[in-house]
């Protein structure tokens, strides 16, 4: 069977064009998100690979127990899931459709794990190399991890920068031992 968020793509990327195209980004993110949560619990998953209910109740079933108000071609783009099994990839379509809007939006988030809690202006310093550099407005999260013992990692997307001094250390050891 393809990976999920290979069957996932072309499902986000028509949902987001739609939404971008009619002006109703914000309503389809909200609730791909919800319904992309209900999806991802085993009990759903198990209703939505029961033979016994249609696609119709399937998709009824998921909207009702988001407890979200869907318009007609989200309606049918469900629909559309439900015809072609693919009901249990929304979780996987609410990630990439938010990566795209985030993309269109010109943002990024940022998971900044350093060896100790960063001050307001540490981060505010941060972000703005980052804004530079990425050419993105930049939310920030920050997590702490003492292994690193000093330096941070910063995830972007799909990058990610180790200025750990843990990361400094393990680069060293694979160049002395090569």
């Amino acid at each position: 069977m393809a990976e999920t968020s290979t069957v996932a793509r072309p499902y986000a990327k028509a949902a987001f064009e739609y939404a971008r195209d009619h002006q109703v980004l914000d309503d389809w993110a909200e609730w791909l998100e919800k319904l992309g949560q209900v999806v991802a619990s085993h009990d759903v998953q198990k209703l939505l690979t029961s033979p016994r209910l249609n696609t119709e109740r399937k998709v009824a079933l998921v909207i009702e127990v988001a407890d979200v108000g869907v318009d007609d071609a989200a309606r049918r783009f469900l629909e559309a899931l439900g015809e072609k099994g693919r009901l249990s990839a929304l979780t996987a379509i609410a990630e990439q459709f938010e990566r795209l809007r985030a993309d269109h939006d010109k943002r990024v988030d940022v998971t900044v794990v350093s060896a100790f809690a960063l001050d307001d202006k540490q981060q505010q310093k941060l972000a703005g190399a980052l804004k530079k550099r990425l050419n993105r407005e930049i939310s920030i999260t920050t997590q702490v991890d003492p292994k690193l013992l000093g330096g941070v990692i910063l995830r972007a997307g799909d990058t990610v920068i180790d200025g750990s001094v843990r990361g400094r250390l393990n680069r060293l050891s694979e160049a002395l031992t090569a």
